[in-house]
Formats: structure tokens, C-alpha cells, sequence
């Protein structure tokens, strides 16, 4: 549901981990904040396996590209723009070494028709033990 301050919060995508929202809109621009795979109204990550502490003790990154993905689309089709609209997205990976090649083959499948600027950058952390996070901006 939106606000009139054209902030984005879909009820299908994960809680905000911060205070931020989902999506703004800004003209015929979509922003996307920063997306990962949680799965919306609980704290589970498809195919991450944690200890005790938290600390990720492993994870299957094709099952965190799709849920990525899903969680993407859930937040474009709330905000009125749609898969085929997206111009640019920035792919944050923990582990470039071990899932580049995976998530790049998985990236195909779903961008084989749209094909927006892409960047992708190895970063050591994000702020919940996931391995993938996305951001992304479309027209609406």
C-alpha cells in the first residue's frame, strides 16, 4: 500500500530491516531500496542454514536468487510498474568467487527479454546473514 509521500510498502515483500520503504516514486521513476531473499512476515532465508549464534553455517544461493527475484516482483507489480520495466539493477553478492556463476545463469533466465544495465559488486556482509541483495529502478 502506498502513502501519499509516494513511499512504497508492499505486504508481499519482506519487512524493511531499517526505516526505510520498500519503493519510491519519483515521477515516472521507481527506486527500489535494497532487496534480499527473506521470506515476507518471518525471518527465514530460503536455504540458509544458521548456528546457535546466528552465524550462516551454509546457504544455497539459487534458492536465494529466485526468492530475491520473487520478492522483486512482489514490490514492482504493488507499486504499478512490472518486471519488463526495470532499467537498472545493482547486484550486492557476499561471495563473488563461489556464486557468480550460479546467480549469473539464473539472471539470464529471468532477464532474457529485459535486459537492464547491470552492475555487480562483492561486498563482505549485509544486514541479515543472506548472501544476495538487489537494487534495483524501473519506469512505472
Amino acid at each position: 500500500m502506498n502513502d501519499s509521500n509516494d513511499k512504497v510498502y508492499s505486504s508481499k515483500a519482506p519487512e524493511p530491516v531499517g526505516l526505510y520503504p520498500h519503493a519510491r516514486k519519483v515521477g515516472n521513476l521507481l527506486f527500489l531500496s535494497g532487496v534480499g531473499p527473506r521470506e515476507a512476515g518471518t525471518k527465514k532465508i530460503p536455504g540458509v542454514e544458521l548456528d546457535a549464534n546466528g552465524g550462516i553455517v551454509s546457504y544455497d544461493i539459487e534458492a536465494q536468487c529466485h526468492s530475491v527475484f520473487r520478492n522483486i516482483r512482489f514490490i514492482l507489480e504493488e507499486s504499478g510498474s512490472s518486471w519488463d520495466k526495470i532499467v537498472d539493477v545493482t547486484v550486492f553478492l557476499t561471495n563473488m568467487k563461489d556464486d557468480f556463476k550460479t546467480y549469473n545463469r539464473i539472471y539470464a533466465e529471468y532477464f532474457k527479454e529485459n535486459l537492464p544495465c547491470r552492475t555487480t559488486v562483492e561486498i563482505n556482509c549485509l544486514p541479515t546473514p543472506i548472501a544476495i541483495e538487489l537494487k534495483v529502478i524501473a519506469t512505472i
